[in-house]
């Protein structure tokens, strides 16, 4: 498991990424080709990854990404160390924050 910041970054298998991936729209990059996995509201910086790969968004309010490296990756922050990651699928999952009435995305 890894965390950067309010990104976290879980290991799944091969047989937990669910069958529909293979079919579903991906994620655009950004304008400098990166795969963006948060992007700061109040900053503007953006935990992401450049090179091969793909990011694929689940169903639901607040829709974890599956992340796939076939050959690993970096993640980078502006604002924290760079986390390397080998090769494979993960679960990227936004910290959320109870505020009353509601659970929202914690605004970076």
């Amino acid at each position: 498991m890894y965390r950067q910041g309010d990104v976290l970054i879980v290991p799944v298998t091969d047989e937990a990424v669910p069958p529909h991936v293979a079919h579903a729209p991906k994620e655009p990059r950004d304008a400098r080709g990166r795969l963006v996995l948060a992007s700061g509201e109040v900053t503007g910086h953006a935990h992401a990854i450049a090179g091969p790969g793909e990011l694929v968004r689940e169903p639901g309010p607040f829709g974890p990404l599956l992340l796939r490296l076939p050959e690993g990756g970096r993640v980078v922050h502006e604002e924290h160390a760079p986390i390397t990651l080998p090769k494979g699928w993960y679960r990227v999952i936004r910290q959320r924050e109870y505020v009353p009435g509601s659970v929202r995305i914690v605004a970076d």
